[in-house]
Protein backbone atom coordinates (compact mmCIF):
# COMPACT_ATOMS: atom_id res chain seq x y z
CA UNK A 1 0.00 0.00 0.00
CA UNK A 2 1.09 3.74 -0.69
CA UNK A 3 2.57 5.43 2.37
CA UNK A 4 0.18 8.37 1.86
CA UNK A 5 -2.44 5.87 2.30
CA UNK A 6 -1.52 4.02 5.11
CA UNK A 7 -4.04 6.54 7.11
CA UNK A 8 -6.92 4.91 5.93
CA UNK A 9 -5.55 1.55 6.93
CA UNK A 10 -8.12 -0.31 9.25
CA UNK A 11 -6.60 -0.93 12.88
CA UNK A 12 -6.13 -4.32 14.50
CA UNK A 13 -5.94 -3.36 17.88
CA UNK A 14 -6.68 0.34 20.16
CA UNK A 15 -3.68 2.10 20.92
CA UNK A 16 -3.58 4.84 23.81
CA UNK A 17 -4.39 8.34 23.60
CA UNK A 18 -1.55 10.18 23.05
CA UNK A 19 -1.39 13.90 21.39
CA UNK A 20 0.34 12.25 18.26
CA UNK A 21 -2.21 9.59 18.08
CA UNK A 22 -5.28 12.27 18.53
CA UNK A 23 -3.50 13.99 15.97
CA UNK A 24 -3.40 11.60 13.21
CA UNK A 25 -6.70 9.29 14.05
CA UNK A 26 -9.09 12.03 15.30
CA UNK A 27 -8.44 14.88 13.72
CA UNK A 28 -8.90 13.47 9.85
CA UNK A 29 -12.06 12.93 10.03
CA UNK A 30 -12.76 16.10 11.61
CA UNK A 31 -11.32 17.71 9.10
CA UNK A 32 -13.65 15.63 6.28
CA UNK A 33 -16.43 16.69 8.24
CA UNK A 34 -16.21 20.60 8.22
CA UNK A 35 -14.72 20.72 4.90
CA UNK A 36 -18.21 18.83 4.15
CA UNK A 37 -20.28 20.95 5.84
CA UNK A 38 -18.83 23.94 3.84
CA UNK A 39 -18.94 22.31 1.02
CA UNK A 40 -23.09 21.31 0.84
CA UNK A 41 -23.19 25.36 1.88
CA UNK A 42 -22.23 25.81 -1.92
CA UNK A 43 -23.73 25.09 -5.31
CA UNK A 44 -21.97 22.51 -8.13
CA UNK A 45 -20.47 20.54 -5.40
CA UNK A 46 -22.08 17.10 -4.99
CA UNK A 47 -19.30 15.47 -7.08
CA UNK A 48 -16.61 16.64 -4.60
CA UNK A 49 -18.85 15.83 -1.37
CA UNK A 50 -19.30 12.20 -3.61
CA UNK A 51 -15.73 11.37 -3.73
CA UNK A 52 -14.64 12.85 0.06
CA UNK A 53 -17.36 10.44 1.67
CA UNK A 54 -16.30 7.29 1.43
CA UNK A 55 -12.87 8.52 2.94
CA UNK A 56 -14.65 10.57 5.79
CA UNK A 57 -16.33 7.26 6.37
CA UNK A 58 -13.28 5.33 6.71
CA UNK A 59 -11.40 7.74 8.66
CA UNK A 60 -14.16 7.74 11.08
CA UNK A 61 -14.29 4.38 11.11
CA UNK A 62 -10.32 3.75 12.25
CA UNK A 63 -10.78 6.66 14.61
CA UNK A 64 -13.51 4.68 16.61
CA UNK A 65 -11.69 1.26 16.31
CA UNK A 66 -8.14 2.13 16.69
CA UNK A 67 -8.15 4.55 19.82
CA UNK A 68 -8.28 3.97 22.75
CA UNK A 69 -10.03 7.14 24.99
CA UNK A 70 -9.91 5.49 28.23
CA UNK A 71 -5.74 5.00 28.26
CA UNK A 72 -6.50 1.71 29.73
CA UNK A 73 -8.55 2.37 32.65
CA UNK A 74 -12.05 0.19 32.26
CA UNK A 75 -13.97 2.60 34.64
CA UNK A 76 -13.66 5.51 32.40
CA UNK A 77 -14.79 3.49 28.65
CA UNK A 78 -17.62 6.44 28.62
CA UNK A 79 -14.55 7.70 26.56
CA UNK A 80 -14.80 5.45 24.03
CA UNK A 81 -18.49 5.56 23.44
CA UNK A 82 -18.10 9.40 23.21
CA UNK A 83 -15.35 8.82 20.46
CA UNK A 84 -17.45 5.87 18.32
CA UNK A 85 -20.70 8.01 18.62
CA UNK A 86 -18.99 11.10 17.59
CA UNK A 87 -17.63 9.04 14.45
CA UNK A 88 -20.96 7.62 13.80
CA UNK A 89 -22.11 11.32 14.04
CA UNK A 90 -19.54 12.37 11.36
CA UNK A 91 -20.20 9.29 8.80
CA UNK A 92 -23.95 9.77 8.84
CA UNK A 93 -24.04 13.62 8.71
CA UNK A 94 -21.77 13.40 6.05
CA UNK A 95 -23.46 11.17 4.33
CA UNK A 96 -26.64 13.23 4.24
CA UNK A 97 -24.51 15.95 2.92
CA UNK A 98 -23.24 13.85 0.06
CA UNK A 99 -26.69 13.11 -1.81
CA UNK A 100 -28.14 16.51 -0.60
CA UNK A 101 -28.48 18.18 -4.27
CA UNK A 102 -29.13 21.87 -2.91
CA UNK A 103 -27.37 23.68 -0.47
CA UNK A 104 -28.44 24.20 3.11
CA UNK A 105 -29.99 27.64 3.87
CA UNK A 106 -30.05 29.44 7.06
CA UNK A 107 -33.26 30.41 7.24
CA UNK A 108 -33.02 31.94 10.60
CA UNK A 109 -30.21 34.58 12.01
CA UNK A 110 -29.70 35.66 15.69
CA UNK A 111 -30.08 39.32 15.65
CA UNK A 112 -26.41 39.69 16.55
CA UNK A 113 -25.37 38.15 13.62
CA UNK A 114 -23.62 40.36 11.29
CA UNK A 115 -26.27 40.86 8.37
CA UNK A 116 -24.41 39.18 5.51
CA UNK A 117 -23.75 35.90 5.05
CA UNK A 118 -20.24 34.41 6.52
CA UNK A 119 -19.98 30.98 5.26
CA UNK A 120 -17.64 30.34 7.50
CA UNK A 121 -19.32 31.04 10.16
CA UNK A 122 -22.39 29.33 8.59
CA UNK A 123 -19.88 25.82 8.41
CA UNK A 124 -19.32 26.20 11.62
CA UNK A 125 -22.91 26.66 13.20
CA UNK A 126 -23.70 23.51 10.55
CA UNK A 127 -21.29 20.93 11.54
CA UNK A 128 -21.70 22.05 15.64
CA UNK A 129 -25.97 22.39 15.29
CA UNK A 130 -27.37 19.02 15.62
CA UNK A 131 -30.70 19.52 16.17
CA UNK A 132 -30.49 22.04 12.75
CA UNK A 133 -31.66 25.54 15.20
CA UNK A 134 -32.20 28.56 12.12
CA UNK A 135 -31.28 26.12 9.33
CA UNK A 136 -34.28 24.82 6.42
CA UNK A 137 -33.51 21.01 6.48
CA UNK A 138 -34.97 21.20 10.12
CA UNK A 139 -38.57 21.55 9.65
CA UNK A 140 -41.16 20.19 12.50
CA UNK A 141 -38.08 20.25 15.15
CA UNK A 142 -39.80 21.43 18.31
CA UNK A 143 -37.50 23.84 20.13
CA UNK A 144 -38.39 23.88 24.46
CA UNK A 145 -39.08 27.34 25.63
CA UNK A 146 -35.94 28.93 27.43
CA UNK A 147 -35.76 28.65 31.36
CA UNK A 148 -32.48 30.80 31.92
CA UNK A 149 -32.79 34.83 32.22
CA UNK A 150 -31.84 36.37 28.84
CA UNK A 151 -31.55 40.38 29.83
CA UNK A 152 -27.65 39.43 29.02
CA UNK A 153 -25.14 36.90 28.21
CA UNK A 154 -24.09 36.85 32.04
CA UNK A 155 -27.02 36.70 33.46
CA UNK A 156 -27.82 33.56 30.97
CA UNK A 157 -24.46 31.55 31.52
CA UNK A 158 -24.80 32.36 35.20
CA UNK A 159 -28.25 30.57 35.29
CA UNK A 160 -26.86 28.07 32.81
CA UNK A 161 -23.66 27.35 34.95
CA UNK A 162 -25.84 26.84 38.32
CA UNK A 163 -27.94 24.78 36.47
CA UNK A 164 -25.17 22.90 35.02
CA UNK A 165 -23.15 22.35 38.33
CA UNK A 166 -26.71 20.97 39.74
CA UNK A 167 -27.66 18.46 37.44
CA UNK A 168 -23.77 17.08 37.28
CA UNK A 169 -23.75 16.73 40.68
CA UNK A 170 -27.48 15.10 40.45
CA UNK A 171 -25.64 12.83 37.78
CA UNK A 172 -23.37 11.63 40.53
CA UNK A 173 -25.65 10.84 42.83
CA UNK A 174 -28.02 9.01 40.91
CA UNK A 175 -24.96 6.99 39.27
CA UNK A 176 -23.47 5.91 42.82
CA UNK A 177 -26.94 4.68 43.92
CA UNK A 178 -27.38 2.51 40.92
CA UNK A 179 -24.24 1.19 41.84
CA UNK A 180 -24.84 0.44 45.11
CA UNK A 181 -27.75 -2.01 44.14
CA UNK A 182 -25.36 -4.53 43.04
CA UNK A 183 -21.39 -3.31 43.05
CA UNK A 184 -20.11 -6.51 42.17
CA UNK A 185 -21.80 -6.93 38.91
CA UNK A 186 -24.35 -4.34 37.06
CA UNK A 187 -22.37 -1.80 39.31
CA UNK A 188 -18.78 -2.52 38.36
CA UNK A 189 -17.29 -2.54 34.81
CA UNK A 190 -17.55 -6.60 34.60
CA UNK A 191 -21.45 -5.66 34.04
CA UNK A 192 -24.48 -8.13 35.23
CA UNK A 193 -28.00 -8.48 34.91
CA UNK A 194 -30.46 -5.66 36.58
CA UNK A 195 -32.94 -8.83 36.67
CA UNK A 196 -32.56 -10.54 40.69
CA UNK A 197 -33.45 -14.25 40.18
CA UNK A 198 -32.85 -14.46 43.99
CA UNK A 199 -36.07 -12.27 44.23
CA UNK A 200 -39.66 -13.40 43.44
CA UNK A 201 -40.97 -12.09 40.43
CA UNK A 202 -42.73 -9.05 41.81
CA UNK A 203 -39.95 -8.16 43.93
CA UNK A 204 -37.66 -9.10 40.94
CA UNK A 205 -39.30 -6.77 38.69
CA UNK A 206 -40.08 -3.55 40.80
CA UNK A 207 -36.49 -3.20 41.86
CA UNK A 208 -35.24 -3.90 38.13
CA UNK A 209 -38.06 -0.77 37.68
CA UNK A 210 -36.71 0.94 40.08
CA UNK A 211 -32.90 0.77 38.67
CA UNK A 212 -34.53 1.90 34.70
CA UNK A 213 -36.09 4.79 36.46
CA UNK A 214 -33.37 6.19 38.43
CA UNK A 215 -31.06 5.49 35.45
CA UNK A 216 -33.61 7.15 33.14
CA UNK A 217 -33.32 10.69 35.53
CA UNK A 218 -29.32 9.89 35.55
CA UNK A 219 -29.16 10.12 31.56
CA UNK A 220 -31.22 13.38 31.47
CA UNK A 221 -28.95 14.62 34.50
CA UNK A 222 -25.77 14.13 32.69
CA UNK A 223 -26.87 15.41 29.27
CA UNK A 224 -28.03 18.23 31.12
CA UNK A 225 -25.14 18.89 32.56
CA UNK A 226 -23.16 18.41 29.66
CA UNK A 227 -24.83 20.41 27.26
CA UNK A 228 -25.24 23.37 29.77
CA UNK A 229 -21.96 23.70 30.95
CA UNK A 230 -21.50 23.27 27.08
CA UNK A 231 -23.75 26.57 26.39
CA UNK A 232 -21.67 28.61 29.61
CA UNK A 233 -18.88 28.32 26.93
CA UNK A 234 -20.38 29.28 23.66
CA UNK A 235 -21.82 32.01 25.21
CA UNK A 236 -19.07 33.44 26.88
CA UNK A 237 -16.22 32.76 25.29
CA UNK A 238 -17.21 32.12 21.64
CA UNK A 239 -19.79 35.46 21.79
CA UNK A 240 -23.11 33.62 20.76
CA UNK A 241 -26.34 35.07 21.41
CA UNK A 242 -28.59 32.84 24.35
CA UNK A 243 -31.15 32.32 21.32
CA UNK A 244 -28.84 30.22 19.68
CA UNK A 245 -28.55 27.42 22.48
CA UNK A 246 -32.20 26.72 23.29
CA UNK A 247 -32.94 24.18 25.92
CA UNK A 248 -33.06 20.74 25.27
CA UNK A 249 -35.21 18.90 27.22
CA UNK A 250 -38.67 20.35 28.54
CA UNK A 251 -39.50 18.45 31.63
CA UNK A 252 -40.03 14.37 30.35
CA UNK A 253 -41.44 13.18 33.35
CA UNK A 254 -44.52 15.45 32.38
CA UNK A 255 -45.02 13.77 29.15
CA UNK A 256 -49.11 12.74 28.88
CA UNK A 257 -48.10 10.68 25.72
CA UNK A 258 -45.53 8.69 24.05
CA UNK A 259 -45.20 10.57 20.78
CA UNK A 260 -44.89 13.81 23.51
CA UNK A 261 -42.24 12.56 25.43
CA UNK A 262 -40.04 11.46 22.12
CA UNK A 263 -40.93 14.38 19.45
CA UNK A 264 -40.93 17.38 22.05
CA UNK A 265 -39.82 16.79 25.57
CA UNK A 266 -36.47 14.07 25.36
CA UNK A 267 -34.15 15.78 23.80
CA UNK A 268 -34.11 16.04 20.04
CA UNK A 269 -30.23 16.10 19.18
CA UNK A 270 -30.06 12.62 16.51
CA UNK A 271 -33.19 13.70 15.32
CA UNK A 272 -32.28 14.20 11.97
CA UNK A 273 -29.98 11.43 12.01
CA UNK A 274 -32.27 8.96 12.73
CA UNK A 275 -35.74 9.87 10.20
CA UNK A 276 -32.72 10.05 7.64
CA UNK A 277 -31.23 6.59 8.06
CA UNK A 278 -34.50 4.68 9.63
CA UNK A 279 -37.42 7.17 9.20
CA UNK A 280 -37.17 7.68 5.49
CA UNK A 281 -36.19 4.35 3.88
CA UNK A 282 -38.63 2.66 6.40
CA UNK A 283 -41.05 5.39 5.17
CA UNK A 284 -40.81 4.53 1.12
CA UNK A 285 -41.23 0.42 1.92
CA UNK A 286 -43.89 0.39 4.08
CA UNK A 287 -45.49 3.85 4.29
CA UNK A 288 -46.12 6.23 7.53
CA UNK A 289 -46.03 3.46 10.24
CA UNK A 290 -42.94 2.56 8.61
CA UNK A 291 -41.11 5.82 9.05
CA UNK A 292 -41.94 5.87 12.84
CA UNK A 293 -40.70 2.57 13.53
CA UNK A 294 -38.28 2.90 11.50
CA UNK A 295 -36.84 6.52 12.93
CA UNK A 296 -36.66 4.57 16.42
CA UNK A 297 -34.79 0.94 14.76
CA UNK A 298 -32.07 2.98 13.78
CA UNK A 299 -31.82 5.09 17.07
CA UNK A 300 -31.78 1.36 18.45
CA UNK A 301 -29.13 0.48 16.04
CA UNK A 302 -27.03 3.75 16.68
CA UNK A 303 -27.74 2.84 20.68
CA UNK A 304 -26.17 -0.82 20.14
CA UNK A 305 -22.93 0.75 18.39
CA UNK A 306 -22.30 2.70 21.80
CA UNK A 307 -22.27 -0.85 23.68
CA UNK A 308 -19.73 -1.82 21.34
CA UNK A 309 -17.27 0.60 22.19
CA UNK A 310 -17.00 -1.05 25.90
CA UNK A 311 -18.61 -4.25 24.86
CA UNK A 312 -18.23 -6.29 21.46
CA UNK A 313 -20.00 -8.94 22.43
CA UNK A 314 -23.19 -6.73 23.20
CA UNK A 315 -26.07 -8.61 21.50
CA UNK A 316 -28.10 -6.66 18.65
CA UNK A 317 -31.44 -7.09 20.35
CA UNK A 318 -30.91 -5.79 23.26
CA UNK A 319 -30.87 -2.11 22.19
CA UNK A 320 -33.19 -2.84 18.93
CA UNK A 321 -36.09 -4.73 21.22
CA UNK A 322 -36.67 -1.57 23.41
CA UNK A 323 -36.41 0.95 20.77
CA UNK A 324 -38.31 -0.86 18.08
CA UNK A 325 -41.21 -0.98 21.16
CA UNK A 326 -40.96 2.79 21.68
CA UNK A 327 -41.99 3.38 18.04
CA UNK A 328 -44.42 0.64 18.26
CA UNK A 329 -46.24 2.08 21.35
CA UNK A 330 -46.40 5.28 19.75
CA UNK A 331 -48.32 3.75 16.21
CA UNK A 332 -50.28 1.72 19.17
CA UNK A 333 -51.16 4.89 20.48
CA UNK A 334 -52.04 7.03 17.45
CA UNK A 335 -54.71 4.45 16.00
CA UNK A 336 -56.35 3.73 19.63
CA UNK A 337 -56.90 7.64 20.76
CA UNK A 338 -55.46 9.82 17.34
CA UNK A 339 -54.23 13.16 18.67
CA UNK A 340 -56.12 13.09 22.11
CA UNK A 341 -53.64 11.23 23.98
CA UNK A 342 -53.47 13.17 27.57
CA UNK A 343 -54.39 13.81 30.62
CA UNK A 344 -53.41 11.40 33.90
CA UNK A 345 -54.90 8.61 31.68
CA UNK A 346 -52.20 9.61 28.90
CA UNK A 347 -49.25 10.22 31.65
CA UNK A 348 -50.02 6.35 33.07
CA UNK A 349 -49.57 4.76 30.05
CA UNK A 350 -46.67 7.26 28.77
CA UNK A 351 -44.39 6.15 32.49
CA UNK A 352 -45.68 2.54 31.91
CA UNK A 353 -44.93 1.92 28.72
CA UNK A 354 -41.49 3.70 29.06
CA UNK A 355 -40.67 1.76 32.25
CA UNK A 356 -41.73 -1.50 30.81
CA UNK A 357 -39.16 -1.56 27.78
CA UNK A 358 -36.92 0.86 29.59
CA UNK A 359 -36.13 -2.41 31.95
CA UNK A 360 -35.19 -4.31 28.73
CA UNK A 361 -33.02 -1.22 27.64
CA UNK A 362 -31.19 -0.38 30.95
CA UNK A 363 -30.52 -4.16 31.61
CA UNK A 364 -28.45 -4.08 27.62
CA UNK A 365 -26.61 -1.50 29.29
CA UNK A 366 -26.04 -2.88 32.43
CA UNK A 367 -24.64 -6.40 31.00
CA UNK A 368 -22.02 -4.65 29.25
CA UNK A 369 -20.53 -2.45 31.99
CA UNK A 370 -21.95 0.55 31.20
CA UNK A 371 -23.21 1.33 34.56
CA UNK A 372 -19.91 0.61 36.25
CA UNK A 373 -17.95 3.50 34.94
CA UNK A 374 -16.27 6.47 37.59
CA UNK A 375 -18.56 9.71 38.00
CA UNK A 376 -18.37 12.95 39.60
CA UNK A 377 -18.50 11.49 43.08
CA UNK A 378 -16.27 9.32 43.22
CA UNK A 379 -14.02 11.04 45.49
CA UNK A 380 -16.88 12.63 47.36
CA UNK A 381 -16.80 9.71 50.33
CA UNK A 382 -19.19 11.85 52.71
CA UNK A 383 -21.81 12.57 49.87
CA UNK A 384 -21.36 9.20 48.33
CA UNK A 385 -21.78 6.95 51.52
CA UNK A 386 -25.05 7.86 52.97
CA UNK A 387 -26.30 7.26 49.20
CA UNK A 388 -25.07 3.60 49.68
CA UNK A 389 -26.12 3.17 52.73
CA UNK A 390 -29.48 4.21 52.10
CA UNK A 391 -29.70 2.24 48.68
CA UNK A 392 -28.25 -1.51 50.40
CA UNK A 393 -30.46 -0.76 53.52
CA UNK A 394 -33.53 -0.75 50.78
CA UNK A 395 -32.02 -3.79 48.61
CA UNK A 396 -31.31 -5.69 52.15
CA UNK A 397 -34.90 -5.29 52.52
CA UNK A 398 -36.50 -6.08 49.40
CA UNK A 399 -34.50 -9.48 49.78
CA UNK A 400 -35.48 -10.23 53.25
CA UNK A 401 -39.31 -9.83 51.96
Amino acid sequence: MLPSLDVLRLPTTRVLLTTETFTSRVLPPVACYFVTAFLVLLPRTQPVRIALWPITAILALRAATSLDMCMGQPKLAFFNIDLQLSMVCIAARTFEWTVQTKPFLRAARSSTDAPKRNIMLDTVDLACNLRGCGWDWSQGLYIPPETHSTSSRLAFATSALVSGLKHLFLCGAIHSAVQSFSPDTFGSVDGGTIFDDSLPPHLRYLRSSIIATICAFGIYSVLQAGYELTVVMCVLLFRQHPEQCPPSFDSPWRATSLREFWSRRWHQWFRRIFIFLGGKPFSLLFGRIGGVIGTFLASGFFHHLALLAIDPSSEMWRMLLPFGMMGTGVVIERAVAGNKTGGWVGWVWTMCWLVLWGNVMVDGWARAGMLGGSSVLDSATPVRQPIEQLVRMFDEYLHTR
